[in-house]
């Protein structure tokens, strides 16, 4: 029986750059998101072609009610999960300095949180308490949890403030569903990106392209695609990376690395 992987925000991105490296490993696939399904149509036939049964789930992380239905409708649908990918996530609204009252607010800062730690966390206790029961009716099963993070967890933008918080809370939780799951050999590992080439970084590509190719910030002198993260994600959803639970792995370029 083909292993089934939810991957969130999986229509496009990043996400979809793991599902057709997790479709090419024979994994079945549930995508979810806020669009229509009309808007992914294009990628789920392209995912299916490559062999997968693809279920798409519209709904909206930060929803509690959101997040039962889909679990629900994978159940139904597949009856297991094997490997969460929580990729979903929204950059800031509007890029405001830290000190600026009038742009960056409260409102702006609770929406990030809502859809880039609070929805990821409460749906990982769910799918982390069905992998449980899972691995408890049979030992053999092998589930796994991939988080994508960011540099930003680590790399301050004072402009972006409540996504660098945002991001560095998913590193702790990354780091809590570790030690958690640890008793049922249930690994969770984080994807750091760096600067990747997605719809979220169309607005500045500009600016990313000087700084690949006219500055030293990179190591590796070009941009990220979402395929470099889904050759990742694959590789540890097909548990390719044994003894390493709990690790954050940066794909970036060597934008991070420390050089003199």
């Amino acid at each position: 029986m083909k292993k089934v992987a939810l991957v969130t925000g999986g229509g496009r991105g990043i996400g979809l750059g793991i599902c057709e490296k997790l479709a090419a490993d024979g994994f079945n696939l549930v995508l979810s998101g806020r669009s229509d399904v009309s808007k992914v149509a294009d990628s789920v036939q392209a995912l299916e072609k490559m062999g997968a049964e693809v279920l798409y789930c519209s709904g909206d992380v930060s929803s509690a009610e959101d997040r039962a239905a889909m679990l629900a409708e994978i159940k139904a649908r597949f009856g297991r999960l094997d490997v969460l990918v929580n990729n979903a996530g929204v950059a800031p609204k509007v890029r405001a300095d830290i000190l600026d009252e009038e742009n960056a607010t409260e409102d702006g800062f609770e929406w990030i949180m809502k859809i880039n730690l609070q929805g990821p966390y409460f749906l990982t206790q769910a799918c982390a308490k069905w992998m449980v029961d899972q691995k408890q009716a049979d030992d053999s099963f092998a589930g796994c949890i991939i988080n994508v993070g960011s540099i930003s967890a680590t790399v301050v933008s004072p402009n972006r403030g409540d996504y660098c918080i945002s991001k560095a809370g998913l590193g702790m939780m990354t780091s809590l569903f570790a030690a958690r799951l640890g008793e049922y050999a249930i690994p969770v590992y984080e994807i750091r990106p760096g600067i990747i080439k997605t719809d979220m970084t169309a607005g500045v590509t500009e600016k990313y392209d000087n700084l690949i190719y006219n500055t030293e910030l990179l190591v590796e002198k070009r941009w990220g695609f979402p395929e470099d993260i889904g050759k990742l994600a694959a590789a540890m959803a097909r548990g390719d990376m044994p003894y390493a639970t709990g690790q954050a792995i940066y794909v970036d370029g060597g934008l991070t690395m420390p050089r003199l």
